[in-house]
């Protein structure tokens, strides 16, 4: 298998394609065009909501394919082809377990909005990067659209104070650890790999023509269905264990080294 059969691109952001800062670099958007010109697909895929990621790909949005909420949507050229929402009684059983776990913030996330209802000071900080478009509310009755996800925060570590008390979900619904902070929970179907295996049907793309870029435990199902596929050198654990290639960090523009490297191969 050679780089130069890769056909599909799919990366995360936070951790991955975005710097510590969240920031996309200026390499990446002029790489982009090359691969546009080479009819090469690239897939942004991230548990942010469509809105924030957009705010981050805003120019090319148009040319690429945009998964958020983990796999609960996914979006081409303002087209939402795949939409896998929270049943309303999960989301009411799910909402109550969450109540009763200390220290647990919870944030609701439809297509448009997220919903808060605890006003954590380091939540508050990191609302205005990852949910800009917010309200608060007192109970999840009050939320009128379909949720995707609920993104479940914890001040100092989701994997070492939430994931325990929600684990046992697992059984029915996708439960991820998604970044230090963060616990989500979605629909069993609502995950990346979803997506990216339907991205890869529709466009009859294989495995030996997919490269895929992750960090965390929200990338593993889409890592797996890509030979090309790469944890970031600050990823966790089980990502590396996963991924069959290992790339620089985000910081260090790991993406766009392995891009470029594909990009050499065409020539």
């Amino acid at each position: 298998m050679k780089l130069n059969q890769v056909k599909l691109i799919v990366s995360d952001l936070d951790g991955t394609l975005l710097n510590s800062n969240h920031e996309v670099s200026k390499e990446f958007f002029e790489l982009f065009k090359i691969l546009k010109a080479n009819n090469i697909l690239f897939v942004a895929a991230s548990g942010r909501p469509y809105y924030s990621m957009v705010e981050k790909l805003g120019a090319i949005k148009d040319d690429i394919i945009i998964v958020s909420e983990n796999g609960g949507l996914a979006i081409k050229q303002d087209d939402l082809f795949i939409s896998n929402t929270l049943e309303s009684k999960n989301l009411i059983t799910i909402a109550n377990i969450v109540e009763s776990i200390p220290e647990a913030h919870p944030v609701f996330c439809t297509q448009n909005k997220a919903y808060v209802i605890s006003k954590s000071d380091k939540l508050m900080d990191l609302l205005s990067e990852y949910y800009t478009n917010y309200q608060f509310i007192d109970d999840v009755s009050q939320i009128k659209e379909d949720v995707y996800k609920i993104a479940l925060f914890h001040e100092k570590s989701s994997e070492q104070f939430i994931y325990p008390k929600v684990k046992h979900l697992e059984a029915d619904f996708k439960v991820k650890v998604s970044a230090n902070h963060w616990v989500d929970i979605s629909e069993n179907i609502a995950n990346k790999g979803y997506v990216i295996n339907h991205i890869q049907k529709l466009y009859n793309i294989t495995p030996d023509q997919t490269m895929v870029f992750g960090d965390y435990n929200n990338d593993l199902e889409m890592l797996k269905l890509g030979h090309f596929s790469y944890a970031m050198e600050n990823a966790h654990p089980n990502v590396k264990a996963v991924a069959n290639y290992l790339t620089k960090s985000n910081n260090d523009n790991g993406v766009e080294i392995i891009i470029k490297q594909l990009i050499e191969s065409l020539t």
